[in-house]
């Protein structure tokens, strides 16, 4: 295999889409170091793995030898960037960009090189750009072309208001790839629309338009939704060693894969060979086991990585129950409270409808006994130790 088909093996890893794939390899044949851009609005400080994708790609392109430009969008972050979900978001104080920023900086070099990282900001040349100028830059992007992106179409369609200034975030995000000379912009899938307004600009510009890899948004613990802090689905890179490797391990042996794929750095033909190891007949949960102690390895350190897995073992081989549950309060009609109810209010589940769902697949118990009556009736005055899976406990009192 050639150099350059090996590249385009790891960079295609988990890759969406690429276009076009044939600009891609005409620029990796001149052998040069290629400008790689991805562009992050400062809005949600705290990472979870989801965000890690297109981190992690960015690493692949480093250990090719390429140029990483790392943009933190400080001054599209004030602008607010259409969500795809119908609304407006709101757009943040400079205050809120700075703090945030600042967080992600310290987050991001758990998995990219500083040397070989550019760390720029938007408001760099953003912040130089005359009325004028902006306005120049809005005559090279017509309406028709906005409104073909998805989301601004369905809310036209549908009467809903769509600001001035919603339509100038794609333009912004576009000059963005003019001001850094990019080859190559990576983004989720939902970006597609912004990143080709990025290749249509460079071409006004006089450059060479860059090439767009889109990577798929990670789906949550769930299995179905994207990974969302709001969804309670996540695994959040701050999240402590235990918790982590509790979730990674409930993760199902299905999207085990997936996980691997978009998040380990083990090289295709070792993941490869798992999957060969597994048809065999090894047990998927040594592949989960070596992949969740890679990623705390990544977050925190190889001693962590091996101290999780030994609270995993005992905690969940043996049967112990953890000391550090949480100490709940609840108060409880005289009749008592039916079980699916403690468990919401717990919040061990987000809603009856699933605690229900986990006492029918045999997944709650109660004092380490399994519960299998819907209706049972957990008396006033009353503690028991409530377990819903393999990880999540709390020690519930009612009151």
């Amino acid at each position: 295999m050639s150099s350059i088909e090996t590249s385009l093996e790891i960079i295609k890893r988990g890759a969406e889409e690429i276009l076009l794939e044939t600009e891609l390899v005409e620029k990796l044949k001149k052998g040069r170091p290629l400008r790689i851009k991805a562009g992050f609005d400062p809005t949600a400080p705290d990472l979870h793995l989801g965000h890690t994708v297109l981190i992690n790609k960015l690493r692949q392109f480093q250990e090719l030898g390429h140029e990483v430009m790392f943009l933190i969008g400080d001054f599209t972050g004030m602008i607010g960037d259409p969500t795809g979900k119908n609304v407006t978001r709101k757009p943040l104080t400079r205050d809120d960009v700075i703090d945030n920023a600042r967080t992600y900086e310290q987050q991001i070099f758990k998995i990219l090189d500083p040397e070989k990282t550019l760390v720029m900001f938007n408001s760099s040349w953003m912040g130089e750009m005359s009325a004028a100028d902006l306005i120049q830059l809005a005559a090279r992007h017509t309406v028709a072309r906005m409104l073909e992106r998805d989301d601004f179409s369905k809310r036209y369609n549908g009467g809903q208001p769509i600001a001035i200034h919603e339509f100038l975030y794609p333009l912004i995000q576009g000059y963005d790839s003019v001001a850094m000379k990019a080859d190559v912009e990576l983004g989720g899938t939902d970006q597609k629309f912004n990143l080709l307004v990025g290749r249509e600009l460079q071409k006004h510009y006089g450059q060479e338009p860059q090439v767009v890899l889109t990577m798929p948004i990670l789906e949550g613990l769930d299995g179905v939704q994207k990974m969302s802090k709001s969804l309670n689905n996540y695994i959040g890179i701050a999240d402590v060693p235990n918790e982590m490797f509790g979730k990674l391990m409930s993760v199902s042996d299905d999207l085990m894969w997936r996980y691997i794929e978009l998040l380990s750095f083990e090289p295709l033909d070792v993941v490869r060979q798992w999957k060969q190891d597994v048809a065999g007949g090894r047990n998927p949960r040594d592949i989960k086991v070596g992949f969740a102690q890679e990623i705390i390895a990544r977050f925190h350190s190889r001693a962590a990585a091996e101290a999780a897995l030994a609270d995993f073992e005992a905690r969940f081989r043996q049967g112990a129950i953890p000391d550090d549950i949480p100490a709940i309060s609840l108060e409880a009609p005289p009749e008592g409270l039916p079980v699916a109810q403690l468990l919401k209010l717990a919040g061990l589940v987000p809603s009856t409808s699933e605690a229900l769902r986990q006492i029918a697949g045999g997944g709650v118990r109660l004092d380490s006994e399994k519960v299998s009556d819907k209706s049972l009736l957990i008396t006033k005055g009353s503690t028991v130790v409530a377990q819903v899976g393999k990880r999540k406990y709390a020690r519930v009192s009612l009151f």
